[in-house]
């Protein structure tokens, strides 16, 4: 780990798709910190997605992200939008230690005509709806899930909602999104895309510092004026929102050297951090076993010369199955 006392090149930085986790003290503060590229590239590159719906799904991937590696047990986070916008849903989880996946649904009709009219702001493009976070402890434990509106903020001003309502802990999020263009050694043009993202939350140690208005306001609690914001969250949140874009996805600027810049002189602190990488949790035996409970009219409907085909959603892996050998496995 390293703190303030440490010099910048001192610092180990962890690179792309690692998740940072920090620990402000003299600010109460914790959170994590990530920058996303290979993982991020192959996901988005595989479905091909137009760049406003790339841009989307990517931020979901960071925000999944940052909160999944926070989990302390061997679950599964999953976000998941729900809107009547033109892009109607965004799917993605991770799955403890590691495992990260992520897709998107949109119109594509209703897609062209908002970015045609200028309407491609993130509030535009998901509509009214719902934004939830599902939680799954495994076998035997009852999953978790609590749900925000989709009001049309920002999903990083969505999750600090999330937050406040679920944890009862001010929280603030930040995140970026850019497609970088160069060319490869060979000299040719090259795109990417890059992604990062910071959490922060107050935990002091002293429970009435969390009575404050971040935690009331909105909510209609008349008693909310009574409460002060605490002067170490106001400085981190001041800290926290001088971050732009270009920081959070700049590779010459990794996780740990922005966590340098913002709270240097607070004295900050990172600890090891948590590899995320792209990887399915689908397998041919589990869409065997989905398949298994279908009744033979329906193994027939969905039949094509006597092989039935399932694509992935997530990774777009197609697994075929004669009918021969599903009706032998009822």
């Amino acid at each position: 780990m390293a703190d303030a006392t440490v010099q910048l090149d001192e610092l180990q930085f962890a690179g792309d798709d690692k998740v940072v986790p920090f620990q402000v003290e003299g600010l109460d503060v914790r959170g994590r910190a990530v920058q996303v590229g290979p993982l991020l590239n192959a996901i988005l590159e595989r479905h091909e997605y137009p760049p406003v719906v790339a841009c989307l799904l990517a931020e979901a991937v960071v925000l999944t992200a940052l909160i999944g590696t926070s989990l302390k047990f061997s679950g599964k986070l999953t976000l998941q939008t729900k809107g009547d916008g033109p892009v109607d849903l965004l799917v993605a989880d991770f799955t403890a230690p590691e495992n990260m996946r992520a897709y998107a649904r949109f119109d594509e009709e209703r897609l062209e005509q908002a970015i045609a009219a200028g309407e491609t702001s993130p509030e535009e493009l998901l509509g009214n709806g719902i934004l939830a976070f599902t939680i799954d402890q495994g076998v035997g434990m009852q999953p978790y899930q609590g749900i925000v509106p989709l009001d049309g903020s920002s999903l990083e001003d969505i999750a600090g909602v999330y937050f406040r309502q679920s944890e009862q802990l001010p929280t603030r999020v930040r995140l970026g999104v850019a497609e970088l263009y160069d060319r490869d050694a060979d000299g040719k043009p090259r795109h990417n895309w890059r992604a990062g993202g910071i959490i922060a939350q107050f935990l002091p140690q002293a429970p009435e510092r969390l009575r404050q208005r971040d935690l009331h306001g909105g909510d209609g609690d008349e008693g909310a004026a009574e409460y002060s914001q605490d002067d170490a969250w106001t400085e981190a949140v001041t800290l926290i929102d001088t971050v732009d874009m270009d920081e959070l996805t700049d590779p010459q600027v990794p996780a740990e050297k922005l966590l340098f810049r913002l709270f240097h002189e607070q004295g900050v602190r990172v600890y090891e951090p948590q590899s995320i990488v792209d990887r399915c949790n689908c397998s041919r035996e589990k869409i065997k076993g989905v398949l298994s409970g279908f009744s033979a009219e329906e193994i027939n409907d969905s039949q094509e010369d006597g092989v039935i085909s399932v694509t992935c959603e997530f990774c777009s892996t197609t697994y075929r199955y004669p009918v021969d050998e599903l009706v032998a496995a009822d």
